[in-house]
C-alpha cells in the first residue's frame, strides 16, 4: 500500500443494497454518526437548559455592543453564519463570522467576541478568547467543560456554556449553535424564543424519525438524496441567505463524512458565473452523449456527471425584509431548475418548513446531514474516522 494511505478503505461504487439493511449499517457506523446525528433535537434542548444556567443576562448590562464577532474553525465556525442569518438584515449591528486565530485588529471594548470550540482547544477560539480579554472586549466561551476555552473564560470571568463533548463537532451543530443564539439574545440582536426552540427541536426529531436507517430508501429522504448524488459532482445551491447557509453546510458534511468534491453556495453569485456549469463537460456536454435508453444507474465508464441540490426557503415568512425581495429568489430558483433540465443534469429539492428563520434553517439542513452520512456508508466509509484529517494533524504539529 501506497504510504499515506493507510486507514483508507471503501469501495469507488455505491452499494445501493446496503442502504436499506439496517444491520449492515450499524457494521459500517461503528462511531455511530447515524445516532449522534439523531440527537440534533436533543442538542437544541440540552444546550438551551445549559445556557439558562449560565447568566447570559449579565451581557446586557454594558448595552447593545458595536459589533459581534464569532470565532470558530469548521462547524463552530459555521455558528456565526447561522446568527449572521438568523438576525437578517434588521440586526442593528455587524455580526462577523472570524475562521483564523486572534480577532480583528479593530475589536475593542465595545464589541462582543463570542469563541466556540466543541473541544475548547481550537486554537482559532482559544487565541479569539485570550485576544478579547486583553482588548477588554465582553466575551463568551462555548465549548467542552473543564477545558482550555473554560479556563480562559473563568480568568475574564465572562460566562461559558458548557457543551458535554458526546459527538464529534461536525455532528454537534446545535448544541454549538444554540448557545451563541441565546447569548446574541440577551443582547437584543435576534428574537429567538421558547416556542422557537421547541418547535426547532421536534422538526428535528421529526425529520431524524423520516430519515432512521430502518426506513426504506424509497421512503427515507435522506437515503434516496444520497442515491440520487452517488457517483456524481454535487452542485448544492440556496435561494436564499437563509438556504445559502444551509447549502454551506451541506458542502461541510458530503466533503468530510462521504468525502465528495462539493460546489456550494449562493444562487444569486451562481447567476453570474456558476450557473455556466451546467453548460460544461460535466454537465450540459455530458448529459447530451448520453444514451436515453439507458439505465440511469449504470455507469458507462465516464460517467461523472453533474447533480444539483437546490434548497428553496419557501417563503414563509416573505413579508420580513429581505435583502431581496421573495419574487426574485423564487424565479431565480425557478429559472435554475429549467436550466438543469434543459441541459438533463438532474435536480433534487429540499423546501423549507416552519414558521420561524431557525426552524426553516433546521428543516433544510436535517435530511442532507443524514443523507451525508448514507452516501459515505454506501461506499463502505466510515463517516466518523477520516484518515487525512488526522493525517494532516500528526504533519501539522511536526
Amino acid at each position: 500500500m501506497i504510504d499515506g494511505t493507510a486507514g483508507v478503505s471503501g469501495r469507488r461504487d455505491a452499494d445501493e443494497a446496503l442502504l436499506d439493511n439496517p444491520d449492515a449499517l450499524a457494521e459500517h457506523d461503528p462511531g455511530g454518526m447515524l445516532r449522534h446525528t439523531a440527537s440534533a433535537g436533543a442538542q437544541v434542548r440540552e444546550s438551551a437548559a445549559l445556557a439558562a444556567e449560565a447568566n447570559l443576562s449579565v451581557l446586557a448590562d454594558d448595552g447593545r455592543p458595536r459589533a459581534v464577532v464569532i470565532a470558530g474553525i469548521g462547524t463552530a465556525g459555521r455558528t456565526g453564519d447561522v446568527l449572521a442569518t438568523v438576525a437578517g438584515p434588521r440586526c442593528p449591528v455587524p455580526v462577523i463570522a472570524h475562521r483564523s486565530a486572534g480577532v480583528p485588529g479593530w475589536v475593542g471594548a465595545a464589541d462582543v467576541v463570542i469563541a466556540v470550540s466543541a473541544s475548547g482547544r481550537s486554537p482559532e477560539a482559544l487565541g479569539a478568547a485570550e485576544a478579547a480579554h486583553r482588548r477588554g472586549a465582553r466575551l463568551v466561551a462555548v465549548g467542552a467543560p473543564d477545558s482550555q476555552l473554560q479556563s480562559i473564560a473563568e480568568q475574564a470571568r465572562a460566562p461559558f456554556i458548557p457543551v458535554p463533548r458526546r459527538a464529534p463537532a461536525r455532528a454537534s451543530l446545535w448544541a454549538l449553535t444554540v448557545p451563541v443564539l441565546l447569548a446574541a439574545r440577551s443582547l437584543g440582536l435576534v428574537k429567538v424564543n421558547e416556542a422557537d426552540l421547541a418547535e426547532t427541536a421536534a422538526r428535528l426529531d421529526a425529520d431524524a424519525d423520516r430519515c432512521r436507517s430502518a426506513a426504506e430508501s424509497f421512503v427515507n429522504p435522506a437515503k434516496s438524496l444520497a442515491l440520487g448524488l452517488a457517483g456524481s459532482i454535487p452542485i448544492v445551491w440556496g435561494s436564499s441567505p437563509l438556504a445559502t447557509v444551509a447549502a454551506r453546510r451541506f458542502g461541510d458534511t458530503l466533503s468530510a463524512n462521504a468525502r465528495y468534491p462539493v460546489v456550494t453556495g449562493a444562487l444569486g453569485e451562481a447567476g453570474r458565473g456558476r450557473v455556466g456549469l451546467l453548460d460544461g463537460v460535466f454537465g450540459g456536454l455530458a448529459e447530451g452523449e448520453r444514451d436515453i435508453f439507458a439505465d440511469p444507474t449504470d455507469d458507462d465508464g465516464e460517467g461523472t456527471r453533474l447533480r444539483l441540490v437546490l434548497l428553496r426557503d419557501g417563503g414563509l415568512n416573505a413579508e420580513d425584509d429581505t435583502d431581496e425581495p421573495f419574487a426574485v429568489e423564487e424565479r431565480r430558483a425557478d429559472a435554475v431548475q429549467t436550466l438543469a433540465e434543459r441541459r438533463g443534469v438532474r435536480c433534487d429539492v429540499v423546501t423549507a418548513e416552519g414558521g420561524s428563520a431557525l426552524e426553516r434553517l433546521a428543516s433544510l439542513i436535517a435530511v442532507p446531514d443524514f443523507a451525508s452520512i448514507y452516501l459515505a456508508l454506501a461506499h463502505g466509509l466510515d463517516p466518523m474516522a477520516v484518515p487525512a484529517i488526522t493525517e494532516m494533524k500528526e504533519l501539522s504539529n511536526q
